[in-house]
């Protein structure tokens, strides 16, 4: 369990330095230049993200169980992933109406694959994880809307219809590899049971 805490803590916490610490992330940009941020901002997630899922996969050998989900919660599970996938894929294009109307939607992705994820895992190490990064959603959500407020950042503006189209159908594609081979190649665990 203490690996999958310390992953957290370094996941999690380079990326609310934001957060936190503004005058450190830009003190580090000013006296480092903003590609060796970048550079250290990387490779601390990167290093925190193997040993996030390295804890994660150790604690769940001999999990803590605090409930169980029913069966038919896998589906609503399913259903709210293929918005995530939209979402993530709405992130990473020029705005569209999508991305305009929910602001930023890597967060919102975030926000909705932990939830959805705690309503099928109640074990102690899913709890840790999925609430940590749920927790960190919301608050880094909080902290945007005060730089917004400040004047620090902007929302994106409505463009093109054309990229909610190539969100969805890039979301859903991606929805389906993940569903039948990424999920399993990367967790170990496949969320579909064929039978």
């Amino acid at each position: 369990m203490i690996w999958l805490i310390v992953g957290l803590v370094l996941f999690l916490g380079i990326h609310s330095v934001r957060i936190v610490a503004p005058e450190f992330r830009q003190a580090q940009i000013d006296a480092r230049g903003l590609n060796a941020w970048k550079g250290i901002y990387s490779l601390a997630s990167i290093v925190g993200f193997v040993v996030l899922v390295w804890g994660f996969s150790v604690a769940r050998q001999d999990p803590v169980v605090f409930w169980t989900a029913p069966s038919w919660m896998s589906h609503v599970v399913a259903l709210l992933m293929v918005f995530v996938m939209i979402l993530l894929v709405a992130a990473q294009l020029p705005a569209g109406r999508i991305k305009a109307a929910v602001k930023h939607p890597t967060l919102l992705a975030v926000k909705i694959w932990a939830f959805a994820h705690l309503l099928v895992n109640g074990d102690l190490a899913s709890v840790l994880l999925f609430g940590g990064f749920l927790a960190w959603a919301v608050i880094d959500r909080i902290s945007e809307k005060k730089r917004l407020r400040a004047g620090i950042s902007s929302n994106p503006v409505a463009g093109p219809v054309k990229w909610d189209i190539i969100a969805v159908i890039g979301g859903l594609v991606f929805y389906v590899v993940f569903l039948i081979w990424l999920h399993r190649w990367l967790i170990g665990v496949s969320p579909i049971v064929i039978n």
